[in-house]
């Protein structure tokens, strides 16, 4: 039958017009199927949606209750003026589908079976396309207003931005936080918008009444996620403390542990309802033997590539790549094209071109990039110029988008046409697998805006496999040391387990401590070990007397960090040890990342490899390295570091009776840009720091970071003309 379907769509196409006739009988045959194949039927509906002026008006009744009958009811609100429900019952239904608490939605049918679960005493996982609208329901439960605590967990703070700016508009009822330094209201409820790490520092959680874990797979210990270890203890610990309603969410998946939703009576629910038809061009069959990774396969697949795009220039495309460099190289390759096939420059339309020029570089390669309506997004740029990019993307501004695996967990957006251009992810030899790929094909179309999404595939999609996801602490096959450190003794299912075993030796104190840090177990325990060995003779390298710690007092901390916690297999690559130390110490002492890309572009321009290159070739390189450098190293890994081995020096020093250092200060200017301390909270907020240190002289120490907003509003320091107007909209947006 799907076939017949498909040969029907491909007639709808085809024709200028649909007659009387071919449109009842299709009518006819679609009712059939919602009896038997819903599927089937819903796919037939959407290319009838996508083909409506084609359809003859004397019909429209009729495809009208198909519609309704699909429950596609989001649409019938869309386009209410010409899908008229004339029957009562119809009219009835759809109004079942007016959500109770957000203004003017319509759930479709699926979505408002798992809203009924999710008010149920039932904990609800799900496994929904990425078109089904399973974020939708998060709001829908703080508009409820139901829970006072509200914990929602994401995997990257691009994601847990764009949640915040969609609930800013409940501040009146919620206090939003988004930083560990925040203390919740007592006054009204809370939403805490953390990663799992920052769940696992939270020090005020008072109670948690409903917690929601976006992109869920990860807690799997077989997918190789660094972060599935944090992401276990952070559920571990919502649930053992404060045992409340959860709401995991994720695509594609068809099934968890054994026995987890009886243990926490949770319903798995999986869908593949969709309001959008995904078709797949499998240009790689066109082409065999014709492309590749390097040589002459290598530039004819590329070439093949920007034929298209300029093809699609119109529409909005997503370029799947595998890696930052990869992003980077495409994406300047793509505009020399569009270059020299004479494409028109829209500088006008993009206020963060003016910052570009005035805090980066006016050769920046994504300067040149913007100014011809492509994007890049691969984890590595600072949030607002991320954000920036993925609105004037949303808005239709931007038509191409270069993207690393973040186009599957690290942000919320779609594109009528997705481009499957690499088959590897973060380096060449680990393969793109079904389940990666499912996700990229799922960014295709998007609800309310497209009905068809296309996905080119330049490479033959990986085979098809059940997805099953595994969850470490529950079922500890495999679990990491760093999370079965954190279970209680009745948890353990194997305590003769030789990795249990080990985890027992460990002397209570230091295993308590070892557990609370909550990284590398057998890491940290050698370096209490190395520690008490250097106390005597190297406790001037341990405590530090200033807030900034000396060349060598920073070599011999970073040394016990790159040697011990990082985790076996961990890519560190181009970072050495050795430049991860003079890198730190310079941005200690500089506080600049401008003398960071100078710096590096320095060192990058001695060296034999890139001596043929040119100055804007080399320049990219060294802002590339810098972006990475600062949003892996010392936005996250830096100072996760100093504070665990402040924990386990305080536990030495005060153990031989020494006073100990304190590497907090330190830790917590280099996480956040030197910025002073209740100016931070701005740029979680997007703000760019440039923008900051302007209005830094006119917002006093004493303000509290709740209040840095209000603040700002109050003065009308936003309007200040320090500000690039660019500056300007970053602080608008969010007051």
């Amino acid at each position: 039958m799907l076939n017949k379907i498909v040969e029907i769509i491909n007639d709808v196409e085809l024709a200028q017009k649909l007659t009387l006739d071919q449109s009842f009988k299709y009518a006819k045959l679609c009712s059939s199927l919602l009896r038997t194949q819903d599927n089937i039927a819903r796919k037939l509906i959407i290319n009838i949606l996508n083909n409506w002026h084609k359809i003859p008006e004397s019909t429209f009744d009729i495809w009208t209750d198909l519609i309704e009958s699909a429950g596609f009811y989001p649409y019938l609100q869309k386009n209410k003026e010409f899908q008229k429900l004339d029957n009562l019952p119809g009219q009835i239904r759809k109004e079942l589908h007016l959500s109770k608490n957000l203004p003017s939605k319509y759930l479709h049918e699926e979505q408002l079976e798992l809203l009924k679960l999710l008010n149920s005493d039932k904990n609800v996982i799900v496994s929904a396309p990425t078109s089904f609208g399973k974020s939708l329901l998060i709001e829908e439960a703080v508009a409820s207003k139901q829970y006072k605590n509200i914990v929602i967990i994401q995997p990257t703070l691009a994601l847990l931005d764009e949640t915040r700016r969609k609930l800013v508009k409940y501040k009146d009822s919620y206090k939003i936080i988004v930083r560990t330094s925040q203390e919740p209201s007592n006054e009204k409820g809370n939403v805490f918008l953390f990663t799992a790490e920052r769940v696992n520092e939270y020090q005020f959680f008072q109670k948690i009444d409903f917690l929601v874990i976006d992109e869920f797979y990860k807690l799997s210990g077989n997918r190789d996620d660094e972060r599935s270890s944090p992401l276990n203890t952070a559920f571990h610990y919502a649930l053992t403390k404060f045992n409340p309603k959860f709401y995991l969410l994720g695509p594609n998946i068809d099934g968890i542990s054994d026995g987890f939703s009886e243990k926490y009576n949770a319903v798995f629910f999986k869908s593949h309802y969709s309001l959008v038809d995904s078709r797949s061009i499998d240009i790689y069959k066109n082409h065999v033997e014709e492309f590749g990774v390097r040589g002459h396969k290598k530039a004819f697949k590329e070439i093949t590539l920007f034929k298209l795009l300029y093809s699609l220039k119109d529409e909005q495309n997503i370029i799947y790549c595998s890696s930052p460099n990869r992003v980077r190289f495409l994406a300047k390759e793509f505009t020399r094209y569009l270059i020299e096939n004479k494409s028109p420059i829209t500088k006008e339309e993009y206020p963060i071109i003016e910052w570009i020029e005035n805090y980066i570089h006016e050769d920046w390669s994504v300067l040149k990039n913007i100014m011809h309506d492509i994007g890049i997004h691969d984890g590595a740029l600072q949030k607002h110029i991320s954000t920036s990019i993925i609105d004037y993307f949303n808005k239709g501004q931007l038509k191409f988008l270069f993207c690393t695996s973040t186009i599957i967990e690290g942000v919320n957006t779609s594109a009528k046409n997705i481009i499957y251009f690499d088959e590897t992810k973060g380096g060449a030899n680990r393969k793109i697998d079904f389940f990666d790929y499912s996700n990229i094909k799922g960014r295709a179309g998007r609800m309310m805006e497209h009905y068809i999404g296309k996905i080119y595939n330049f490479n033959k999609p990986p085979e098809n496999k059940s997805i099953i996801i595994d969850i470490p602490f529950f079922e500890q096959k495999p679990i990491k040391d760093e999370v079965l450190i954190q279970l209680d003794e009745k948890e353990i299912i194997n305590k003769n387990s030789e990795q249990y075993q080990k985890l027992s030796q460990l002397p209570t104190e230091e295993r308590q401590l070892i557990k609370k840090n909550g990284v590398n177990v057998h890491g940290q325990k050698s370096i209490i070990d190395l520690l008490r060995n250097d106390i005597n003779d190297k406790y001037n390298l341990i405590k530090w007397e200033s807030a900034y710690p000396t060349k060598s007092q920073l070599t011999y901390v970073l040394s016990l960090a790159w040697n011990h916690l990082l985790i076996e297999g961990e890519t560190t690559r181009p970072m050495t040890l050795a430049k991860l130390i003079t890198m730190t110490s310079m941005y200690g002492f500089n506080q600049d990342i401008d003398f960071l890309i100078k710096n590096d572009y320095k060192y990058l321009r001695s060296l034999p490899a890139h001596k043929l290159k040119s100055n804007s070739e080399v320049l990219d390189l060294a802002i590339q390295e810098t972006f990475q450098i600062i949003k892996h190293w010392f936005e996250y890994k830096v100072p996760k570091w100093l504070s665990v081995i402040n924990e386990l020096q305080k536990f030495v020093c005060l153990e031989n009776g020494l006073r100990p250092g304190n590497y907090s200060h330190y830790a917590n200017l280099i996480e956040n840009d030197f910025l002073r301390g209740n100016l931070a909270i701005l740029a979680e907020f997007g703000i760019p720091g440039s923008a900051i240190r302007k209005l830094e002289s006119d917002i006093p120490e004493n303000i509290n970071q709740d209040e840095i907003l209000d603040y700002i509003k109050n003065k009308s320091l936003h309007k200040s003309n320090k500000l690039l107007d660019y500056e300007r909209k970053k602080i608008e947006e969010n007051l």
